[in-house]
Parts: structure tokens; sequence; C-alpha cells
């Protein structure tokens, strides 16, 4: 700093030979940028441009210019006396006193700047990254025996909508589990996972608001719970707090919460199991303001999480001695006799999730790569999974290296990875900066545990923590994308997978090593789409899904239509399609409109009726060869093919049709279907007789949901006709043999 502040002084030295205050800003503003870190250098701008800077000639009789804030009155006189832009000389007194407010003015630059540029826990100067509009200062305590949290918050809330805001909505999760009446227990019911009656009394969950000041009123009377989705009214997961005043666009509140919950035994991956927990959706949190009203759904057992972005600085009182892992970096860590306070900050993430056991092993590790910022990863591991480590280390760099090429780089500077308890049921779920993985005491290397779920949640940080898709409505833009993407990483590093299947309670594998599941079909869940197809369309808020089918048109379906887009369009294509999306909606709420305006932008092409068919349709993708014929007529044969539309749903693009006659050669048909056409006919007279016809030989159309009679043959030859069934029958022969050698 001292090379800065030596150059606004050179300056202030030779000042009284320029006559124009639009030069003295022009040249503090360019010894500003001089300034090497980059956030000084804007927050002095920031404040110079808020700056009034005054001429010689009006020095003299401002009486509030700020030369009494002089502290240089050691610098030497000015070489020559200037000329004003008037034509005046202005007297000697002035020119001191302009000299010294303005050095006074670099120097209050210079400090304030520094003052904004605090460094983040790992020394980082990075300007805001997200509207932080949201921002949350939790303290909370832990109490392990009642399985108790209690807490307070400080929420700084902007309103960032052109209307004035009446009221406020908070999430309030953890009542979703008080009760089997709330609407998250009624529709487990109806996905076929209700209550389990081993459940204790004590092991039920619940959170309650003590107290509520906002702007320092207190509206603790005030409050009441809603349901905004189903009316349901004894669901109590949104609190609406009306307000004594508006608040205004742009204005800013502070809200106070004091807060009591019970730790339940795991629900929907959070909760306690002896002496792990891990704690997610556990405090108070607003909802989105919109500009039509508040988005705060109540919490649904098929959907995930919504809130705006800010920054957390949490304070989590626990044991002395357990570690604690949670979003952001620790920044302090204070032990008070029996108890530990640990303090944790991050910016510009949309939530805070930690865990806490005396039971962890710590491991670190560092992702490197030669075009992407590094990220230190921490492992928090169960001591029974010690030689695992680096294979969830390994499944994150994956990530962080593929997701980082494909899309964008990994924003922050670390990441937290959990390896939840043996059957506490918190594998397998994200949140910013922290996931949790998901692994076996017995994990075979080709099964790809914990490669998988370690590749999933991690990449979860780039589709639904960085950009910020609603969870409740448009679950696919990020649980989708992220299928899609799962699945293509793991191809580029690792083996094939192959089929296991588990006995004995899940606890002993049995590896087929020559079942190999292909990526696009076994790793997307074809089968699972198939079954489901018809049950919703897309466009359809999720939330509104009927619970036992939503899994499959959430993830399933986005990943299979998107790998129809990469095997139609091109990967380049697809890839620079979703690396857009990611540049433009970080940090932000994209909604689906955006995403297909992306994609029309970016692919240059009109994708409008496929997004329609599979976005805002429930109809399936079903072609087939229904007929096939090849008569001998004098010394040809008249072969005819019939193509059929059995499905409603219709391909955009060429239909590719191939008929193969037994002298090896091949006919192909690509023809546009208009939408009423159900059925094509091709008719060939050749001197040889067809042996096979196929439509989409290359199976770009993903989504057909069935593909076994996409063909048809007159003669086989070899293996080839019965591969498709013979695999099927295998794989239910050996299943049934092997359970029952399990019995024996």
């Amino acid at each position: 700093m001292e090379d800065e502040t030596e150059a606004l002084e050179e300056f202030l030295r030779g000042w009284p030979r320029r006559t124009s205050s639009v030069l003295a800003r022009v040249e503090v503003m360019r010894l500003a940028r001089r300034v090497e870190d980059p956030l000084v250098a804007r927050g002095a701008r920031e404040i110079l441009e808020r700056v009034d800077f005054v001429s010689v000639d009006d020095s003299r009789s401002n009486p509030t210019s700020p030369a009494s804030l002089s502290t240089t009155s050691a610098l030497p006189p000015p070489r020559a006396r200037p000329v004003s832009r008037c034509g005046r000389r202005p007297d000697g007194d002035s020119i001191p006193r302009m000299r010294d407010a303005l050095l006074a003015i670099a120097l209050v630059v210079i400090a304030a700047a520094s003052a904004i540029a605090q460094p983040s826990a790992t020394g980082a100067l990075d300007p805001p990254r997200s509207p932080r509009n949201a921002s949350y200062t939790i303290t909370a305590r832990l109490d392990p025996s009642s399985r108790t949290i209690t807490g307070s918050e400080v929420i700084t809330w902007r309103n960032i909508t052109s209307k004035p805001a009446q009221d406020l909505q908070l999430h309030l999760y953890w009542n979703a589990w008080k009760n089997t009446r709330s609407t998250f227990m009624r529709e487990s019911a109806l996905a076929g996972f209700g209550d389990d009656p081993t459940r204790l009394p004590n092991e039920w969950a619940r959170i309650d608001v003590g107290s509520i000041a906002v702007g320092g009123v207190d509206r603790t009377a005030s409050r009441r719970f809603i349901a905004p989705d189903d009316d349901n009214a004894e669901d109590e997961t949104v609190m609406l707090v009306p307000l004594a005043a508006p608040i205004a666009p742009g204005a800013t509140a502070e809200i106070r919460v004091a807060w009591s919950a019970h730790v339940p035994r795991t629900f929907a991956r959070t909760g306690a199991v002896g002496n792990f927990f891990f704690i997610a959706q556990w405090f108070p949190k607003l909802g989105v303001l919109q500009d039509d009203g508040w988005n705060c759904h109540q919490f649904h057992s098929g959907t995930e999480f919504f809130s705006d972005y800010g920054i957390y600085d949490v304070s989590l009182t626990v044991p002395s001695g357990w570690i604690v892992g949670a979003t952001g970096v620790e920044r302090d860590r204070r032990d008070a006799g029996r108890e530990a306070v640990h303090r944790f900050y991050q910016e510009d993430v949309h939530d805070f999730a930690w865990t806490t056991s005396p039971d962890y092993l710590e491991r670190r590790a560092r992702f490197e790569h030669a075009t992407l910022p590094p990220v230190e990863m921490r492992l928090l591991l169960q001591p029974e999974h010690e030689g695992q480590a680096e294979r969830h280390f390994d499944a994150t760099r994956t990530t962080l290296k593929y997701y980082g090429e494909w899309y964008g780089p990994y924003p922050y500077e670390h990441i937290t990875i959990v390896d939840p308890a043996f059957q506490s049921g918190a594998g397998g779920m994200e949140y910013p900066t922290l996931f949790t993985a998901g692994t076996r005491w017995l994990a075979p290397a080709r099964v790809t545990t914990p490669e998988g779920v370690t590749v999933h949640e991690a990449g979860h940080q780039f589709w639904y923590g960085i950009v910020g898709n609603n969870e409740f409505e448009d679950a696919w833009m990020d649980e989708g994308f992220n299928t899609f993407s799962t699945a293509r990483a793991i191809a580029q590093v690792y083996d094939p997978n192959v089929l296991a299947l588990r006995y004995f309670g899940g606890f002993v594998p049995w590896v087929f090593k020559d079942v190999v599941l292909d990526r696009e079909t076994q790793g997307n869940r074809l089968a699972g789409y198939r079954h489901d197809a018809k049950s919703d369309a897309q466009s359809t808020p999720s939330f509104r899904y009927f619970p036992a089918t939503g899994g499959s048109i959430t993830y399933n379906k986005t990943a299979l239509w998107l790998n129809t887009m990469e095997r139609w369009l091109g990967w380049p294509t697809l890839q620079r399609i979703m690396a857009a999306q990611f540049a433009r909606w970080q940090f932000k709420h994209p909604k689906p409109q955006d995403f297909f305006a992306v994609a029309n932008e970016t692919a240059r092409r009109d994708l409008t009726p496929f997004f329609d068919q599979v976005y805002r349709s429930s109809d399936v993708f079903d072609y087939a060869i229904e007929d096939l014929k090849s008569v001998r007529e004098g010394s040809n044969y008249r072969t005819t093919v019939v193509v059929r539309r059995n499905g409603e749903a219709r391909w955009p693009d060429f239909v590719k049709v191939v008929v193969d006659f037994s002298n090896g050669s091949r006919a192909m048909e690509l023809e546009r279907w208009n939408d009423d056409d159900r059925w094509k006919a091709y008719v060939y007279n050749r001197p040889v007789q067809a042996v096979s016809a196929q439509v989409d030989p290359d199976r770009v159309l993903l989504l057909d949901v069935d593909y076994t009679n996409n063909s048809m043959t007159l003669e086989p030859k070899g293996p080839r006709a019965a591969t498709k069934w013979s695999l099927a029958w295998m794989l239910w022969l050996q299943d049934a043999l092997l359970s029952w050698a399990a019995l024996v």
C-alpha cells in the first residue's frame, strides 16, 4: 500500500498545476486503477465516484471543504501558482487547503478500500458473486443427550423486487416430521414410504420459534402458519409474519429470530443416529420474494429447497472434542470447558448444513488442475472406511475436473465430503460446499461405490449450489442435469460399471463382472422412465408430481433427453449449451424458459418442438418396425417395410430407417414425419432378399420407450436376434439361483 500512497502524494504535490476538478478526478481514478489489488482498486473507485471535487475557484467559498481533515502539512509548497479555468489566480491559502483536502480524501479512500477488502478465511479477496440479499448470522448449541438445538439468528434481508413486502414467509422444515399429518408425511405414504412403526415418540422432530422481531419491532404474537400449496391446516412448515410497516423495494430489514428444535432419528437424510448428527434445513429460513409474491412452499416429500444467496456466519457449540464439518470454512474454534464453539463462514451460498460426531476420521487433500483454481478437500470419514479415503478424493477430483472443464470452474476454495454413519440414512445429499457421500464396508471397485454417489453429490455444487434453480417447482433443472453429467463424468475415468446385487440386508455384495451396464441407459435409469413416463409432464410443478413416480420424471427423463440431445446435436454443441447456462445463471434463479432460450441461442437453431414434447407433455416416443416382407417376384425380391409411430410424441428431425440385404448392401431413408403421420411404408425391388430393417439404428432417440420393436429380422444370423432377450432371461435366472442359494 505504501507505493500507492506515495503515488497519490506525488500527484497532490503537483496539484496546483492542474486547473480542473475534472482533471483531478481523472488523475486520482487513474492512480486507483494502478492499485494491484482489484478489490482495493474497485473500492477506491466507488468512493471516489461519490467525492464532490471542487475546483480551486470554489474552494475559498466552500465552508464544507474537507481541509480540516489534513494530516499532511509537511508536504512541500507548490512550485508555481496556477491559473484557474476562470482566469483568476487563487489566493495563497486556498492551494494548501485544496492539496491537503485531496490528500486526505486519497488516504481515506485507501483506508476505506482496505477495510472493504477484508480477506476471507482462505485469504481470498473476491468481489461479491451473488446479490447477497439474504444473509444469516446464527448462533446455535447442540445438546446430544437431549437431541435439542437452541439457536438465535439475525437475518439481513434486502427486498430486491419491484414491490414492497407486506409480510415475511419463513420455512420451518423440521415441522414436516412433527407428526404423520404433515403434507410431507402424507405424500410419503402415497410414495410407499410411510411412517416407521419402530420410531419412538422422542425420535420425531420439531422446530419452535420463540420470538421474532423485524426492525426492532416484536412480531411474535402476529405470526401464524399457512399452507399455500394444499391448505393442510395441520402442516406447520411455512410461517407467515405480518409486518408493522412494508419493506420498500431496495430497503433492508434486520430480522431477529430465536428458536429451538428437536433432532429426529433420521428423516430425509437429516437427523441423528447414536453420536452421529447431520443437521440440515435446521433453522428458520426465509422464502424467496419475487415480483408476484413469496415463493415459500410447504415441505414436500418429493422435492427439496429454494432460497436466496447471502453470507452465512454460523457459530456452533458442541461437546469438546467432537469434530464439526459445515458449509464454509472454520474461522475460529474456542474451547469452553466441556464444550467448544466452532465458527464457520461462507459467502455467496443459499443454505448452510453441518455435521458433528466424535468418531470421524479427518483427512485432507487438494485438487489441482492446470486451468482450474485449486480446491482444498476435507473428508470426514467413518473409521471402518479408512481404506476408502482416496476413492472419495479421486471421485471428487473427477467432478471438479470435468464439470469445471465442461461448464465452468468451481468458485469456492474448499469442499467438505461427509461419509455418514452406517444405517444413518444421511447419505447422498448436497449442500453448499458440503455433501454426504455413501459407501459400504465391502465396496468392490467395479461397482463404483462410493464413486457414483460422490461424483453425483459433488456435481450438485454446480447444478443447485452455483446455479440455484427452484427445486420445489423445477427439480429437473438440477437433478436431471446432474444425473446426465454424473454418468458422463464417471465414463471419462472409471471402467464400465457392472451389475452387483447385495444380500443379507445389503451387507454382502455379489458382483456380476460380465454384465456391463451402459451409462446412458442403466446409468440414467431407462427402465424407471419407461414405467413412469406418462405419469406427469415435466412442466407440472415438481411438488405436484405423483410422489411414487416423480423421481423418474425429475432424474431419469431429463438425463435421457439430454443424452438424446448429445447424440442428436453432438457433444460439442450440448457442452456449449450447458456451459452458457452455467455462465449466465450462476448465483441466480433460472427458470425453464431461461434454459430453453440459452439452448436455442447457443445451438443456433429452434429446439422448441423438441422441448415442447419432452417438457410440456407426458407423451412418449415409440417408433417401431411393424412389418418386414421380402417376397420373390420374378428375378427380384419385392421388399416392403412398414414403420409405425406408436407413441404420441413425434421426433422433430429426420427419422432414419435402414434396410439390410443378403448381399451386404443397405438402403437408408431419412424423412421428416408430419404431425399426423402415424406410419410410413418403403418398397424396394432388388435381386436379393432383405435380411433386416431398423428404425433409429444409431439409437439417437434414447427416449424411445420400447427399443425392442425398433428392428425386425427375417433370417437371424448368429446371436444377434436373441441378444435382446437372452440378457434379461440370464439376469433373472442368476438372481433366482442366487436367492435360492442364500436361503439353502
